[in-house]
């Protein structure tokens, strides 16, 4: 799950997307049973220069959405909800939090969010998922400076007061059991992720469509 606060990608992958992806924009791509992608700066860009900031989301699916097809969902900014609460500012980029739905596809419940809390601001935190975290992008809650992940106890609420206009994500969901990852190879078996190890060697995953030529070697 891709979301970019400053710049531009252009996404390109082995089921023949392309899509460019901006600032307030969600790309969400789901890699099934297995997929190749690649994410570049677009070549007007390359010339001019650009700043790239944002964040990137690898989200687990439920055992039985493991397998599934491959897909890929884009969602124009205007596409997630805004709206406020307590003196901040929420754009609920997928899943459900406040009272409120997002658009965006998701297979397991969750929360994702971008949060603008004003100086003095209590950090609000949904109630209907069990875990949840918190990454401040810019600013300060309390003790919690910029670019620190926040993981909360499960079903704690704690009170964090911003003490500068902060720029804060808030993930969350129920859990989904153990998954075990690998360079770029996520599942709740071992024994899948030997499989896509030795189909990645041999060549057997797709070519990106558009960009076939660069090959990353496993590791």
């Amino acid at each position: 799950m891709t979301y970019l606060f400053d710049g531009e990608i252009n996404h390109r992958d082995s089921i023949g997307v392309f899509q460019p992806i901006r600032p307030g924009e969600v790309n969400w791509m789901t890699a099934g049973r297995g997929i190749a992608h690649s994410e570049r700066t677009p070549d007007e860009l390359r010339v001019t220069g650009s700043h790239l900031h944002g964040i990137q989301l690898w989200v687990a699916l439920p055992e039985e959405h493991e397998e599934r097809e491959p897909s890929f969902d884009h969602y124009a900014a205007g596409d997630i909800p805004q709206f406020e609460v307590d003196g901040t500012t929420v754009r609920l980029i997928a899943g459900t939090g406040w009272g409120r739905n997002s658009p965006v596809i998701t297979f397991s419940p969750l929360v994702y969010a971008e949060l603008h809390v004003e100086t003095g601001a209590t950090l609000p935190l949904c109630e209907e998922h069990r875990e949840l975290a918190g990454y401040v992008v810019d600013g300060a809650l309390e003790e919690f400076p910029v670019r620190q992940l926040i993981v909360f106890k499960d079903n704690e609420r704690p009170t964090l007061r911003a003490t500068k206009p902060s720029h804060v994500m808030l993930i969350g969901g129920d859990p989904l059991g153990k998954r075990h990852i690998w360079w770029n190879f996520v599942s709740s078996s071992k024994e899948r992720i030997e499989v896509a190890k030795r189909d990645w060697r041999e060549g057997k995953f797709a070519k990106v469509v558009g960009d076939e030529v660069e090959y990353v070697p496993l590791p």
